[in-house]
């Protein structure tokens, strides 16, 4: 029975975060209601609060559940062999903004960010930042990949490389959330000019 309502719990917690997906995209973040929510995933108002403090919280675990997808999609990059760092960098960062729109709007990742810098000592903040961090961690891994395969110097500190490029690409995201106007293929454009400057 244990394991029973352990499903039930985690389909409930499912069809509200793709409820609020849906709402949150039709309706935009601000304007969608809790109770909306609510109908569209077939629970009470009372069940949403059981798994969700706030409707900010909501919109962390949507974000969280993004960050998880690429990350799983991004371990098979670790694997392969690579032409140039230049390119395996792009590869690994085009799984992270091809995906980047499966679950959130521009609007849905600005407020997310927003959140996140504007109450810096909270949960949804150490939430944000530790996903941050897992993404820093996979690009890490692809530097000391390359490395291994002779596409980037051996004294370089893989730790420090790595964030400086995680910090290149999620500034190019940041900008990319921020224009309406700029597609996926700008944004695959300045990535692919920037990481040729980063490891010429």
């Amino acid at each position: 029975m244990a394991g029973l309502r352990e499903k039930q719990k985690a389909s409930r917690k499912r069809a509200l975060v793709e409820a609020a997906s849906l709402l949150f995209k039709q309706h935009g973040y601000e304007a969608a209601k809790i109770g909306e929510i609510a109908e569209r995933a077939e629970v009470s108002v009372g069940t949403f609060y059981n798994y969700f403090p706030s409707k900010a919280d909501l919109l962390l675990a949507i974000v969280s559940l993004e960050v998880e997808e690429v990350l799983h999609q991004g371990e098979a990059v670790l694997g392969w062999s690579h032409d140039s760092a230049p390119e395996a960098i792009c590869r690994l960062a085009s799984i992270y903004y091809d995906h980047s729109l499966v679950y959130l709007t521009k609007e849905m990742w600005r407020t997310a960010m927003a959140l996140a810098i504007q109450h810096p000592e909270t949960p949804f903040s150490d939430r944000y930042r530790m996903l941050d961090s897992e993404l820093v961690k996979q690009v890490t891994k692809l530097v000391e990949v390359l490395q291994a395969q002779s596409l980037l110097r051996a004294e370089i500190d893989p730790a420090a490389f790595g964030e400086v490029l995680f910090m290149s690409l999620n500034g190019l995201f940041t900008t990319y959330t921020m224009s309406e106007d700029m597609t996926l293929e700008d944004l695959n454009q300045s990535l692919s000019t920037h990481m040729r400057a980063v490891c010429g």
